[in-house]
């Protein structure tokens, strides 16, 4: 049954600008009210938009997946990442979409990962013999994950560490990063000739990582040889369904910034609070541990080791399941009339599927604001609802690289774990999330990584 009218929510006499700036102040608030007061599906008038939200599993599965080609990806949000991510598989639509996808699938397929997985070792190590080097009581945790990911992008895409370069990438990132931030909820974005020094930031951001892109292309089409990362896997690729297409060196740059930044940036987050959650609770750290040295000893973990630790794969899904990194990306805008939920939506309309109010929602998790691994158990997990549970999105545009994601995780897990004792800094609460681009903890992080008091080390 389709309703005539348009569904409950807030009503905004400023023609939406009270709304917005309720949204702009913390998203992840506002939406868990309007849920409690209006139920399953909001209606908001923002500007011109008609704006509704999902928080029902039946009507996210209508959104993106049964009715999936009623709607693209939310315009502005995609003006905004058009600007350093070109057409990559992110922005793109219809045809176009398709190809890339089929394109960059193989490089996300498992049979690549255990080389990935050496990658992201060294990685790891040098970021971990760091904190043995600086000896500092305490390390500033979402800093250091926000570097070691960034570190661990170039690796596996470009089979390479950019060295003293490193640091200027990461700048670059956390440039792009802050002006998604701040022009997401913006009408417009200014033009990059503006004379501004948030524009030439922005400029000279985007410049550096397609300089280091474009560096690493030549050199990889001049060898013509696949060297098991990333980038040769999306140089080497063709698409036998277009009659042997393969990508151009224009969508290869513009697919690696997409890994690049949303990469980088999601990921990090996701570890940020992993590391939270296993240094602030320790008996659960004690078991997860004592499963990590059963399996492994005093040896790294490989890709195939991970299917052996399911305690800690429960863990970074609960971790995704309490602070889902991607808040943002599960929007759309509808192409041509649906019904969603009993509504009838007209095209043009804006659209959002919210996974963190989702996943703490008391109806499809008991007691959803505990952190529960025992939830993801394969005695309980039929509990929790089909789509109820959605870190990185469903149906035809799930996150591509969604089981690279869980493996980075759970090897950095892993080997901080082999070398340290992890404890919350003195003073430093449970951090409240705040949804910017990802998910972060308000005022960062503060972790003592102390190396392990029962004298294991990795051999």
């Amino acid at each position: 049954m389709t309703h005539a009218q348009f569904p409950p929510g807030p009503k905004d006499r400023l023609f939406g600008m009270r709304t917005l700036g309720a949204i702009k102040r913390n998203s992840v608030e506002f939406y868990d009210a309007m849920r409690r007061e209006y139920g399953d599906v909001v209606y908001m008038k923002l500007g011109p938009y008609h704006d509704y939200t999902f928080f029902h599993p039946d009507h996210i599965h209508q959104l993106l997946t049964g009715k999936a080609k009623s709607f693209v990806r939310m315009k502005r949000i995609m003006s905004v990442f058009r600007q350093w991510n070109g057409n990559s598989v992110l922005i793109a639509e219809g045809q176009d979409w398709l190809r890339q996808r089929r394109l960059l699938q193989p490089a996300f397929q498992p049979k690549r990962f255990e080389a990935y997985a050496s990658e992201i070792n060294r990685a790891n190590q040098d970021a971990f013999d760091q904190i043995v080097a600086d000896n500092a009581p305490e390390v500033n945790f979402e800093r250091l994950m926000n570097n070691l990911t960034t570190d661990i992008i170039c690796r596996t895409m470009f089979g390479a560490n950019l060295g003293d370069e490193l640091d200027e990438a990461r700048r670059a990132v956390q440039i792009m990063s802050d002006a998604a931030i701040k022009e997401i909820l913006q009408f417009a974005s200014l033009p990059m000739w503006v004379p501004l020094p948030s524009i030439r930031r922005k400029r000279w951001a985007i410049d550096k990582l397609h300089s280091i892109v474009d560096r690493f292309i030549k050199a990889r089409r001049a060898a013509g040889t696949d060297s098991g990362d990333l980038l040769s896997m999306m140089l080497l690729a063709t698409d036998e369904q277009a009659g042997a297409k393969s990508l151009s060196d224009e969508e290869v740059r513009d697919n690696c910034m997409t890994i690049f930044v949303a990469g980088h940036d999601t990921t990090a987050a996701g570890l940020t609070w992993l590391g939270w959650f296993l240094a602030s609770r320790p008996e659960m750290t004690a078991r997860i541990r004592a499963e990590i040295d059963s399996v492994l000893g005093d040896r790294s973990a490989t890709y195939a080791d991970l299917a052996k630790l399911p305690l800690l794969e429960q863990t970074v899904n609960e971790t995704l399941r309490h602070r889902p990194p991607a808040i943002g990306v599960f929007s759309r805008e509808v192409s041509e009339p649906v019904e969603i939920g009993g509504y009838l939506l007209p095209k043009g309309a804006l659209v959002h599927a919210m996974s963190f109010n989702v996943h703490h929602d008391e109806r499809w998790f008991d007691s959803p604001e505990t952190f529960d691994p025992d939830r993801f158990s394969p005695e309980r997990i039929d509990r929790i609802p089909p789509n109820a549970y959605f870190p990185f999105g469903i149906g035809p545009r799930i996150c591509i690289a969604s089981s690279f994601a869980r493996m980075e995780m759970m090897l950095a897990a892993t080997m901080l774990l082999q070398r340290f004792d992890l404890t919350p800094a003195p003073g430093q609460n449970e951090p409240k999330p705040y949804p910017g681009v990802s998910l972060r903890p308000i005022g960062g992080m503060r972790i003592c990584c102390r190396p392990r008091g029962d004298g294991r080390r990795l051999t």
